[in-house]
């Protein structure tokens, strides 16, 4: 969750901590501070808060020093505050310590220290990693080895990064299911969550395996294992723009982030699709195709684990891989499915998404799913996380950087990555002939014009937000694909606007939802089946007769709405299998702007941060 960055080098380090902290406020915003080694002691800035605070804190403070780390929180182990920042010193004020994750053992660790006399000023899993660097380092002498005896001790997932005033030559930085990256520059080098931070200065960087600790120095960078046995690697370059992270004029990146879409399903999807001439004739999966068609010909089922949207896309899938490929899907929350003791077999095909890459519960089905000896492939838009290195394939989504909290592109991009898969499966199984895989394929390859179409009608969606931003109630509703679609819908609506929305498939309403139904409720039907738009228009018809106000999201050019919507968005025709990715673009900019009418920031909405990395 949270984002932690460092810096070594001849530059100022609070300005460069500042600007990178910047960059990582999407993974969280309750408070921030940053730890500077001058000549002498470290000095230690925090506040509760977002990071413009801890900017006026220090406005007109100079704080000199060549050495930081710093730390933006989303808050596990105790409330937002001053004394709960990060980050967080042993008692002499020697040692500092930033960290994302969370130390499950932390309160027996917190209690052993506590007898051995340390007193406790915070709340915070984080200040038992201080202390306890700083026990094993009154022992030794030495910072490297006093990381590594506490890392043994650590139970949990941490990325952290540590200061020491007698090293005051070196930051220490070391990882354990929580991602950490380090930037390799010219005469100075970093630590961060993830890359942006340091684009502005090197796109050459060490993603650090489990267990791995780094020394950074002013010149150079020390890779070592647990055991404290030097590593050598490859650096890996980044070469996507830095300005794809900046809000190139738009008002907030989410509304960005929606825009880009129809260029992010481009990039995703016009590589593995092959052409002659101007036509597709197929679709292909270079990161998978070396295990031969045979896999896919002998798999029996398909078993599907993500989070929050991820999971949303899988649901979605679900009906794409069992319509097209005629092979049975079971699709489940990876925090729940982790824990139910699942029943797994050698053919099955285990898919998990994350768009992070980083997801504590999915990273941790990935692992039981290998441990059973089923074969794994990963969704993720993240080169280099530990979802892409750890699955024995990957799939990437080139969505490029998602800043915004609410994931909108990269949604849409892993639907579009799993329809492809979904096709090209069904066609090695022999469930599509040739000529229908041709029509699909090429219906696919022209989605990306289609959501086009949609942005440039935003402000018919946005015309019908300013009615009804202030309802108390938002019901999506839907059948088959439109039930799943409504899953993300609902999601995307209470992350921004805090508005109370739910998701319920359009055939439940009567057993019980409905009850809830009053004038003060929106509900919103997604058409795009063709063959259910009857049963759905009988479903309006009831909610209607309970006095509620009804938007219908439909590729329906006829009148089949027409006397039950007080709004209709049409989107463009298509398979109606495909419509997921053009009926989610509506209700993104439907949440996007109720959460701007309600005074709201999209873009950082309470509680929430964009990379899950603790269960």
């Amino acid at each position: 969750m949270c984002g932690i960055v460092g810096y070594i080098g001849c530059k100022q380090a609070t300005p460069v901590l500042i600007d990178g902290l910047k960059k990582l406020e999407y993974r969280g915003y309750d408070s921030a501070g940053i730890a500077v080694l001058d000549n002498e002691d470290i000095v230690v800035r925090k506040v509760k808060g977002a990071i413009k605070y801890l900017e006026d804190k220090i406005a007109h403070e100079v704080i000199e020093g060549s050495v930081g780390i710093g730390h933006t929180r989303w808050a596990t182990h105790g409330e937002p505050s001053d004394i709960n920042a990060h980050p967080q010193i042993n008692e002499s004020g020697t040692i500092a310590v930033v960290h994302n994750g969370i130390i499950e053992n932390f309160a027996s660790l917190k209690s052993w220290l506590q007898s051995e006399g340390v007193v406790f000023r915070s709340q915070t899993d984080t200040e038992v990693v201080a202390h306890l660097v700083n026990h094993y380092y009154s022992k030794t002498s030495n910072i490297f080895t006093a990381v590594q005896r506490a890392m043994a001790k650590i139970e949990g997932s941490y990325a952290l990064g540590v200061l020491c005033k007698e090293y005051p030559d070196r930051i220490i930085a070391a990882r354990k299911d929580s991602p950490l990256v380090v930037g390799l520059g010219k005469g100075e080098n970093f630590i961060a969550s993830d890359v942006p931070p340091f684009l502005a200065y090197t796109r050459d960087v060490y993603f650090l395996d489990q267990k791995q600790i780094a020394v950074l120095y002013a010149d150079h960078v020390d890779l070592f294992d647990a055991d404290g046995n030097k590593i050598i690697k490859e650096p890996y370059h980044v070469d996507w723009d830095f300005s794809s992270a900046e809000k190139d004029g738009y008002e907030h990146f989410m509304l960005k982030e929606i825009h880009e879409q129809p260029k992010a399903l481009t990039d995703t999807m016009r590589p593995r699709f092959v052409k002659e001439g101007d036509s597709v004739t197929d679709i292909t999966f270079d990161e998978i195709e070396a295990h031969g068609e045979d896999f896919w010909k002998n798999a029996k089922r398909i078993v599907i684990t993500a989070c929050g949207t991820a999971y949303h896309a899988g649901v979605v899938a679900k009906y794409a891989f069992e319509q097209f490929a005629r092979i049975p899907v079971v699709v489940d929350v990876a925090s729940e499915f982790r824990y139910r003791n699942p029943i797994l077999y050698k053919d099955d095909v285990f898919i998990v998404i994350s768009q992070s890459g980083e997801t504590a519960d999915t990273l941790a089905t990935l692992r039981l799913a290998k441990q059973s000896g089923v074969r794994v492939i990963a969704i993720t838009n993240c080169v280099g996380s530990t979802v892409s290195r750890e699955a024995d394939d990957v799939i990437y989504t080139w969505a490029g950087p998602e800043i915004a909290v609410a994931s909108t592109k990269a949604y849409t991009t892993q639907l579009a990555c799993l329809y492809m898969l979904a096709l090209k499966s069904a066609h090695i199984r022999g469930t599509l002939n040739d000529s229908e895989y041709l029509r699909l394929v090429a219906e696919l390859a022209v989605l990306p014009e289609k959501v086009n179409e949609i942005l440039e009608q935003k402000s018919d969606v946005q015309k019908f937000v300013s009615q009804n931003f202030n309802k108390q109630k938002v019901f999506f509703i839907g059948r088959q694909y439109d039930s799943a679609s409504s899953l993300e819908c609902a999601l995307k609506l209470k992350e921004v606007s805090y508005m109370h929305s739910e998701a319920f498939a359009a055939g439940e309403l009567k057993h019980g939802p409905i009850a809830l139904v009053d004038p003060d409720t929106l509900v919103v039907a997604i058409a795009t089946q063709p063959a259910l738009y009857e049963k759905l228009t009988s479903n309006i018809v009831e909610v209607k007769s309970r006095f509620a106000s009804t938007l219908v999201i439909t590729q329906d050019s006829g009148e089949s709405f027409k006397d039950s919507a007080d709004q209709i968005v049409h989107i463009p025709a298509t398979e109606p299998a495909f419509a997921a990715i053009l009926s989610i673009i509506p209700a993104q900019l439907f949440a996007y702007y109720c959460a701007v009418l309600r005074g709201n920031d999209p873009d950082k909405p309470r509680n929430l941060a964009k990379s899950v990395t603790v269960e």
